[in-house]
């Protein structure tokens, strides 16, 4: 089971690319997946993994994605490790709170238009 602070990594077909759970709203079907985007690819997993470690900041492609649990459950991810999330990283979570909370049935990677 995934859990808040979290990073996930994913693959395509010409690397790797990394999401972080930022918050998990809800219980079964009813779930609601907080998601933030890096800008970054990687040619492989330990590359990830490095750049994790690294105190400098990632880019970030997508401050939040909200998703149903289906949704999630079509993003292909694995789990790299965890850490807890910041103040920072829960700006537009948080702004999301405060606004019509959208969620979207389309997957990660579709939201970014990756595939």
């Amino acid at each position: 089971m995934f859990v808040p602070g979290d990073d996930l990594i994913f693959q395509l077909e010409s690397g790797f690319g990394l999401l972080r759970l930022l918050a998990v709203d809800g219980e079964g079907s009813e779930t609601v997946w907080h998601l933030l985007a890096y800008d970054e690819f990687f040619p492989d997993v330990e590359s990830a993994e490095l750049r994790l470690a690294q105190t400098k900041p990632l880019p970030i492609r997508e401050p939040h994605l909200a998703l149903t649990n289906r949704a999630f459950e079509r993003t292909p991810t694995a789990r790299l490790g965890n850490r807890p999330v910041t103040d920072d990283e829960l700006v537009a979570y948080n702004a999301w709170l405060n606004s019509e909370r959208s969620v979207s049935d389309r997957s990660a990677l579709l939201m970014l238009g990756i595939r």
